[in-house]
């Protein structure tokens, strides 16, 4: 099953970063969409089916907290899987976002981090390249 996938942040730069990412971690992946901010991410889930959403917290429009609130009070969307890949550091924020059914990963992040994250949250596995330990290329933070 390729996961089609949701990048809503508002940097491109940290967008680009975590698309490359999952490409790394030899997840099998579908269409990959973006968006700047949660409003523009809900445009895209309008038009499109997606498996997973990767989400930030501080965006401008409309925040990660406001964008999984919108979604689960969605009947048609309240099943999507969402990560949420953030600095955020306060433990109350991050508790109430896990209660509303999302994961979540601390920026810096290795590529095995997401890539375990991604699993557990959708249920999906990876094809290990053979011969290549994880295929990940290291433990570099991203």
């Amino acid at each position: 099953m390729a996961l089609n996938v949701l990048v809503v942040d508002d940097s491109s730069v940290m967008r680009a970063m975590l698309i490359r990412t999952l490409r790394m971690t030899g997840l099998p992946l579908g269409e990959i969409h973006q968006a700047a901010h949660g409003a523009e991410a809900l445009q895209i889930l309008d038009r499109h089916w997606v498996d997973l959403a990767l989400v930030d917290i501080n965006m401008p429009v409309m925040n990660g907290e406001e964008f999984i609130d919108r979604v689960r009070d969605t009947p048609e969307l309240r099943d999507l899987a969402i990560i949420v890949v953030s600095t955020e550091s306060s433990q109350t924020r991050i508790s109430k976002i896990q209660r509303r059914g999302a994961r979540f990963v601390h920026k810096p992040f290795t590529p095995e981090m997401l890539r375990d994250q991604v699993m557990a949250m959708t249920g999906v596995s990876y094809a290990q390249p053979s011969g290549s330990g994880t295929g990940l290329g290291g433990h570099r933070d991203l």
